[in-house]
């Protein structure tokens, strides 16, 4: 119960959020859910977020292939919905969502086809980040 106070107490004082977090294995990665299990032993934090209500937050993501709509492994990704769910209805964070997909790609040989459209995706997160970079610092300011 201390460590879920603790992590409650840094969680509340922030003004702002950032959370990096890399999809492993199709799934959430195992420090940010148990980060988010022993967070949630917390009386104060409750369903609807009640501490946090509105309070903005960045929400960066890379996966290592593409599990975006009409690829072959479309849906594949359980991290990133989670974490949104968690962190807009649990905590009711303002989060934003920048999202890296692809970055195997010149490291994984069987994705070497994808060169290309790895590279625009890189150049379009890139270009996002930058963009709800600046919006998140505003808000926060």
């Amino acid at each position: 119960m201390e460590l879920a106070t603790t992590l409650a107490d840094e969680l509340f004082a922030a003004d702002a959020l950032l959370f990096a977090v890399p999809l492993y294995n199709y799934g959430v990665s195992q420090h940010v859910k148990a980060w988010f299990d022993i967070l949630y032993t917390d009386p104060r934090v409750d369903e609807g977020g009640a501490p946090l209500r509105g309070r903005p937050a960045l929400l960066v993501t890379v996966t290592g292939g593409n599990y975006g709509p009409g690829t072959p492994k479309e849906g594949w990704d359980h991290s990133t919905g989670w974490l949104q769910r968690v962190l807009t209805d649990v905590l009711a964070l303002d989060l934003t969502t920048v999202q890296r997909r692809f970055t195997l790609v010149g490291v994984n040989p069987a994705l070497d086809r994808f060169t290309d459209m790895a590279a625009t995706m890189h150049r379009e997160a890139l270009r996002e980040a930058e963009i709800e970079g600046r919006r998140f610092a505003e808000r926060a300011a």
